[in-house]
């Protein structure tokens, strides 16, 4: 398995074609740019990646591919937020390529361990035990909601990414992001209090 933080090297296998192309990326974002850029954004990505299909091996296979893209299209952009943004539609476009695929959506549980920073609970908890049991409803209940409502939820409350930055990587009017939002949290309030 290649290493995610270095992938940027691993580049060797493309052909001749595609290193043109890359070459001619490189005069529009130099490699040490590129190499920043990746340093800032790998984790992040890869652990929204990581929820939305639920499968780390997926999401490593996603974020190579993703910075692939990236890199080759050579694009100029406005601002660092505006290349991130970028980035992760290209990352959320390759999910959902994948899903349409398939003809089918996997489920996507959250993990139980803290290697990736996922969404916290507020609430204090008095003990160990109640923490193990809200995050497993809490993650029962995200099974339950569409992989859009997901993609939403995390983008918002774990990446904390604006509702501008959310309509341009999901690729939905920025008008409608937040009744999208507000649907999601109903749904996902409700599968909690009816506990399943």
């Amino acid at each position: 398995m290649i290493d995610r933080m270095t992938w940027p090297l691993a580049m060797h296998d493309m052909t001749l074609g595609e290193s043109r192309d890359a070459r001619t990326a490189v005069s529009v974002m130099g490699e040490e740019e590129f190499r920043a850029f990746y340093e800032r954004t790998a984790r992040p990505l890869w652990a929204y990646l990581s929820r939305i299909t639920g499968d780390r091996q997926k999401a490593d296979d996603y974020l190579q591919e993703a910075y692939y893209r990236f890199y080759r299209a050579g694009r100029q952009y406005e601002s660092e937020s505006h290349r991130r943004n970028s980035l992760f539609q290209i990352a959320t476009n390759l999910v959902r390529d994948a899903a349409r695929r398939s003809r089918r959506y996997e489920e996507v549980p959250l993990q139980t361990d803290d290697s990736a920073a996922g969404p916290t609970l507020h609430s204090p908890a008095p003990n160990p035990e109640r923490q193990v049991a809200m995050r497993n409803d809490v993650t029962r209940a995200l099974k339950q909601l569409d992989p859009a409502q997901r993609e939403l939820l995390w983008l918002a409350y774990a990446q904390g990414v604006s509702h501008q930055e959310i309509s341009e990587i999901l690729g939905v009017r920025a008008i409608s992001v937040r009744t999208l939002l507000l649907r999601a949290r109903r749904k996902l309030a409700a599968i909690l209090e009816r506990g399943q």
